[in-house]
């Protein structure tokens, strides 16, 4: 992490990054999840760095990508992103591939620990506290719940904001002297793809009843299927809608079509 102090500038953009982050879950959809707030919360860096309507769309539109972390620690990706995104302002030969990359890549790991922080702890504290004063009949039992969760909350998602653009800011400069971008993009990139990986054979249920009898002994395929290739079935599916969005089919249809799927295939008894 860079250990500069911010300019004036900076400070101004930090903040605007900050309370910009607040929108994260303002549009949320299961085709990009978070994706449009995030370009929200990015929106000060775009706007600050880039100063042609194009430009700023192209910005928009490269962080328009699926998108999901736990909101409470979203300044820390922000901050790093918007600091790429200065640099790519004013370097024409930077690859802008990488701003997606090392966002993916991060949005995982933080969304871990954000969950575990926030939603597994911190949450679980406050409402104890708040319960415990509620019970005794006080209304102070809620607001109590509401400030313990949020002080923190608000603190930490500055704080990180400042964190994510010094590194990012020192990143780059590191990244002109080095070449570390380059490795570090490449194994964001991978991350990414992990967790991707991870949230299709999680959030994607598939399953075949269908048996084969031999003789007098039935063999569920299914079982044989999870000793050959555990999730083969989510799996391939998974793969034959990703074939379908690269050839330019919409989420929608995609969407339609695994309701047909589901449907059909409980009544015919395959699925």
């Amino acid at each position: 992490m860079s250990k500069e102090a911010l300019s004036k500038e900076d400070k101004k953009l930090v903040m605007e990054l900050f309370k910009s982050s607040f929108m994260l879950e303002g549009c949320y959809n299961y085709e990009r999840q978070q994706a449009l707030g995030y370009a929200i919360a990015i929106w000060p860096a775009i706007k600050t760095f880039y100063h042609t309507k194009e430009e700023q769309a192209k910005a928009l539109v490269r962080h328009m990508e699926i998108f999901n972390t736990t909101p409470h620690v979203l300044t820390a990706i922000t901050g790093v992103n918007a600091a790429l995104e200065k640099e790519a302002s004013t370097n024409p030969d930077f690859d802008t591939t990488s701003i997606n990359s090392i966002k993916v890549g991060l949005m995982g790991p933080f969304a871990g620990i954000g969950d575990s922080f926030f939603w597994g702890t911190l949450r679980i504290i406050a409402v104890a506290i708040g319960i415990s004063l509620a019970q005794q009949g006080s209304a102070f039992g809620f607001i109590l719940f509401l400030l313990l969760f949020n002080i923190p909350h608000v603190i930490i998602k500055y704080y990180l904001t400042v964190a994510g653009y010094k590194f990012g800011t020192g990143l780059m400069g590191n990244a002109k002297e080095s070449g570390i971008l380059q490795t570090i993009s490449k194994g964001a990139t991978i991350v990414g793809l992990m967790v991707v990986g991870g949230m299709s054979a999680s959030m994607v249920n598939l399953s075949t009843p269908l048996e084969i009898t031999l003789g007098e002994t039935p063999f569920a395929i299914q079982g044989y299927l999870d000793q050959i290739f555990p999730l083969l079935l989510p799996f391939l599916y998974v793969l034959g809608m990703f074939g379908l969005l690269k050839k330019g089919v919409s989420a929608t249809w995609i969407l339609l079509i695994t309701i047909a799927v589901g449907v059909i295939g409980a009544l015919i008894g395959i699925f």
